[in-house]
């Protein structure tokens, strides 16, 4: 076993979803497991905790340190108790998306490790050490695809009224600019017919309110056909079908990391309307793949949004211009060999 990978939250996250991925790649080139059992396919190696401690008791038999990659805090905690109590014989490296301030826990954490990963130039900025290398998330184009006949053919065959679609795919809460979308969108379809909104993921009980009170305002503006919770999908198998039929997809997170559905809808040739925040400002060219507004920012929110939608026939461009960037820069297949690269290095 030479990478053990850290898998502690065993709710389905934007982590999980990244690691899952460039895990895909990674099964054929190393010998890898993960330490936790949630989400991972079959034919994945999992170690509970105590079988990983086992395990990296010795070096390697050509003398290297296993490497073991997190990417959340509790994953750092994890490694740090193998190494230090456990006496395991690991390298540690740990990936960074935050792009605010750490926390001091955090800021320990990072001092600890042996190697820094950040997912951007913003998540780099906050880094109070250089990172050991900045290695942005990425996408399979071949899993996110553009459709046969169009945009709007798509749309049709997946049963939604309008003429074409405008998603949203986040857990859903405030942070996340649901409402955002929402209060940008309203005015626009009581002017315009041909848009419907597509709000993809799920609503923990935290956020049954606030969800609620979203759903008690469009039903007043007679949008509740229209502006459609779908609730928690599967996201292997209707994701990349609903990114084929919509036409622009929006990201409007007050704070993010780094942001996996931007790229997801690039690929599929949506154009897209994100915040400043996570890796958005380093992924989107202001009108060539969509629109860039400020965090937590309604009016501009709308004002992207209604622009996009009374020019309909440029976002096909835009949809193109996406995907190609997605392609050149930001596949999961790029992400998956920089990462092997610097395991490699270890040691």
């Amino acid at each position: 076993m030479e990478v053990i990978l850290g898998n502690s939250n065993s709710r389905f996250s934007g982590v999980t979803s990244t690691m899952l991925r460039v895990l895909e790649y990674h099964k054929d080139e190393i010998n890898i497991a993960v330490l936790g059992k949630h989400h991972l396919p079959e034919g994945i190696k999992s170690l509970s905790f105590f079988e990983c401690a086992k395990i990296c008791k010795k070096l390697l038999a050509n003398g290297k340190h296993r490497v073991f990659h997190a990417r959340r805090n509790n994953e750092v905690i994890q490694a740090l108790i193998l190494k230090k109590i456990f006496r395991a014989k690991i390298k540690i490296i740990f990936t960074s998306t935050a792009q605010r301030e750490h926390t001091w826990i955090t800021r320990w954490l990072i001092r600890q490790v042996d190697s820094v990963v950040a997912t951007c130039s913003g998540a780099a900025a906050v880094l109070k050490r250089n990172p050991d290398a900045i290695i942005p998330h990425g996408v399979d184009p071949k899993t996110y695809t553009l459709p046969v006949d169009g945009k709007k053919v798509e749309w049709a065959s997946l049963g939604y009224p309008g003429e074409y679609g405008i998603g949203i795919f986040a857990r859903i809460r405030a942070q996340k600019g649901i409402g955002i979308l929402v209060d940008a969108m309203i005015p626009i379809m009581k002017e315009n017919p041909a848009p419907t909104v597509l709000i993809a993921g799920e609503t923990t009980q935290s956020n049954e309110g606030f969800v609620k009170k979203l759903k008690e305002k469009i039903k007043e503006e007679n949008l509740e056909d229209r502006i459609i919770f779908l609730g928690k999908i599967h996201y292997d198998n209707e994701v990349p079908k609903l990114m084929r039929g919509l036409s622009i997809v929006t990201a409007l997170s007050t704070i993010e990391g780094f942001g996996l559905p931007v790229l997801e809808a690039m690929a599929s040739g949506c154009a897209v309307v994100a915040s400043r925040t996570g890796a958005w400002e380093d992924i989107i060219e202001e009108n060539v793949h969509g629109k860039l507004v400020p965090c937590n920012d309604t009016k501009s929110a709308h004002k992207a949004l209604k622009e996009l939608t009374e020019n309909y026939p440029n976002l096909e461009k835009m949809g193109i211009n996406g995907r190609n960037r997605v392609k050149e820069l930001y596949t999961i297949e790029s992400e998956a060999k920089s990462l092997l690269n610097l395991y490699q290095r270890q040691d």
